[in-house]
């Protein structure tokens, strides 16, 4: 008798059904997963999508974020941002940055980053960061709240 050929699966297919990590698992498709109420029963937000463009148009000024959903316990906001953000970091939970239009440089204090419209960056939790903009950049941000991060500057 012969031991079967184990293969590794195809690059962005699933894994072999021989993997010991889904034993006991059943893969529910996206399409029929429900959200369910949590642990205080309070039901899940509706789910709905959002148009960054049309979104975009209604803020109600610079450096004034609008707030969109959560994400994974985390407020996710667009702002239109300008000039010098404050020194932050947030010991709960990281931050992220998804430039939809203009340009944004994210200063950590070893190094600097330049994001284009397109580019995010993920800055992990408790890493100092601000934000900087030599024009109008709008962006798409999640960071934890500042009352999370008690005694830290709001996101960005």
């Amino acid at each position: 008798m012969s031991t079967p050929t184990r293969t590794s699966p195809p690059i962005g297919g699933r894994p072999p059904r021989w993997d010991s990590r889904r034993r006991g698992t059943v893969a529910v498709p996206a399409e029929a997963r429900t959200p369910t109420a949590d642990d205080a029963g309070t039901p899940p937000p509706p789910l709905e999508k959002v148009n960054l463009a049309h979104a975009f148009t209604h803020l109600s000024g610079p450096d004034t974020p609008r707030p969109v959903g959560m994400l994974h316990g985390q407020p996710v906001h667009l702002v239109r941002l300008t000039g010098n953000g404050p020194w932050c970091q947030h010991a709960t939970g990281d931050a992220l940055f998804f430039v939809t239009r203009g340009h944004l440089r994210v200063e950590l204090r070893e190094r600097s980053v330049d994001l284009e419209a397109g580019e995010l960056l993920i800055v992990p939790r408790g890493v100092e960061h601000r934000s900087v903009t030599a024009s109008e950049a709008l962006v798409l941000v999640s960071a934890p709240t500042h009352h999370e991060d008690a005694g830290q500057s709001p996101p960005p």
